[in-house]
């Protein structure tokens, strides 16, 4: 996190970092606001206080950079926080994603209910969340810069935010200006990302250790971390794909019937090492013969047709099968909830870059969680800002992003990053911290076996081991979509801010 200018006078360092120079400079954001409120099941009932605010990112010289939005759920304990509680620090993706569907489509104290894969409709309601972490740990949703209300500051350069590095920099700056504003120093320290979040998780739990926060637990939510994958014709793309389509497959009713979900998966998992992986390998070494047999076990698997398979030479690609395994009803599937499905588009819509962006799986949730959300914010404590909520700026965050990562170990930057060696780093240099990675298996955006394969070829010895725990879920990529699977992730969560 070096910064090369000079700290002006006045300026207070705080672990190497110069973080409450000029407090009163708000970029012409709104003033925060807050309420007391009541959280209550069947088996608990307790005061919180949530505050909706803007927390200063400087640089090491005290020059703003960036506003971070936050929206922070606190529990009361006599009517003060108690704090020796954990703190969770929870963000979404994209790059280009604001917080909103981790928090009010899953883990924060209020949640809009799902209807299956149907699309949400009117009334949008959120209702106590019963599976909220906020039961386990304080809450802190933070919108990354150039996100949601989170805004850079007119003279900053954006290309020292946007990008790998300089977003985790950023959220690590935020993070010990939430702790050190609030007085929480001491508080266990946890992080929660999901897809692009896990990106930011990986860099950032080794940044903030390097800066002296040390971090009790990081999970993981629809992991992605070997950036390779997303190469043109890169094999490991296709070899994470495979038991997704799978079970997708299975999902519509076009492979295996009467075979137990998971075992299904387990098989296509097994098969996909086994038999596709060293059958890619060989290209065209393989032998038309071989090849032809393959992509017949292949059509058992994935419900697609094997001479179509055979000419793509074992290759499918996401938008093939999304178009292909519903074509009999006129109808796609999703990419991030492969589950969800919609009317196929017009032929003349031929565009491959369109149609990624068409997801049914977004569609039927996204609006109503922003709605939910702003009107918390109004209604709930009185805040009110003019800006427009950014949910999702890929145009102006995603397009401009720095995909180049200096690699730790390597010295060297890279415009393919593999954070899973950041992860590596950050667990031998804190071997107490502990992780854990959720994921489902209908999530075509970040799949489930490039997760198993990117961390097991980190050779993490077994003491390490015993401090990661992988969960499996039959939901897609945003988990908490699928009420089953958020009854089922919270307690995983709840044994694992447990786990000693």
């Amino acid at each position: 996190m070096a910064d090369e200018e000079k700290a002006p006078e006045g300026a207070a360092k705080e672990s190497g970092l110069y973080i409450t120079f000029n407090p009163g400079e708000r970029l012409g954001v709104p003033e925060p606001a807050s309420k007391v409120l009541t959280y209550e099941t069947a088996e608990e009932r307790f005061s919180y206080e949530a505050t909706a605010a803007h927390l200063p990112v400087y640089s090491n010289a005290g020059r703003m950079q960036a506003q971070m939005f936050s929206l922070s759920f606190v529990k009361l304990t006599g009517g003060e926080p108690d704090v020796s509680r954990p703190v969770t620090f929870c963000y979404n993706g994209g790059p280009g994603c604001a917080s909103v569907p981790v928090d009010f489509g899953g883990i924060g104290p209020f949640r809009v209910a799902t209807d299956g894969v149907e699309h949400l409709s009117y009334p949008i309601e959120a209702e106590q969340n019963e599976h909220s972490l906020l039961r386990l740990s304080d809450l802190v949703f933070l919108d990354a810069p150039g996100t949601g209300f989170s805004v850079v500051a007119q003279d900053a350069d954006p290309k020292k935010i946007f990008g790998i590095d300089g977003d985790a920099d950023a959220f690590c700056r935020a993070i010990m200006e939430w702790l050190d504003s609030h007085g929480r120093w001491g508080s266990p320290v946890y992080l929660f990302g999901e897809s692009y979040g896990t990106v930011r998780n990986s860099v950032l739990m080794r940044v903030l250790g390097e800066n002296n926060v040390k971090v009790a637990g990081v999970t993981m939510l629809s992991s992605i971390f070997d950036w390779v994958q997303t190469l043109p014709g890169e094999d490991l793309y296709y070899l994470g794909m495979m038991p997704t389509y799978a079970a997708t497959a299975q999902y519509f009713g076009k492979a295996g019937q009467d075979v137990d979900e998971d075992a299904w998966f387990d098989e296509a998992m097994a098969w996909n090492e086994d038999v596709l992986a060293p059958a890619l390998l060989k290209g065209d070494r393989l032998g038309a013969e071989k090849e032809a047999e393959v992509a017949s076990e292949m059509a058992r698997f994935i419900g697609l047709p094997a001479d179509e398979i055979r000419r793509a030479h074992l290759r499918i690609g996401l938008d093939e099968f999304r178009r292909g395994i519903l074509a009999d009803e006129g109808k796609v599937c999703g990419r991030l909830d492969m589950r969800f499905s919609s009317a196929a588009p017009l032929a003349t819509q031929d565009s491959a870059e369109w149609f990624a962006g068409e997801d049914a799986a977004d569609d039927a949730v996204e609006s109503s969680w922003v709605t939910a959300f702003r009107r918390f914010l109004r209604q709930e404590l009185g805040y009110r800002n003019p800006a427009v909520y950014l949910n999702s700026n890929y145009e102006g965050v995603g397009t401009s992003w720095t995909w180049e990562h200096a690699e730790p170990g390597t010295m060297e930057k890279v415009s393919a990053p593999n954070v899973s060696f950041d992860i590596a780093v950050a667990l031998k240099r804190n071997p107490t911290m502990k992780v854990a990675f959720l994921g489902g298996r209908y999530d075509a955006a970040t799949t489930w076996w490039n997760t198993v394969h990117d961390v097991s070829c980190l050779y993490l010895p077994d003491e390490f081991k015993g401090r990661i725990e992988f969960h499996r879920y039959g939901c897609g990529h945003m988990a908490y979509v699928d009420e089953p699977t958020l009854a089922a992730l919270y307690e995983d969560m709840k044994a694992f801010y447990t786990k000693q």
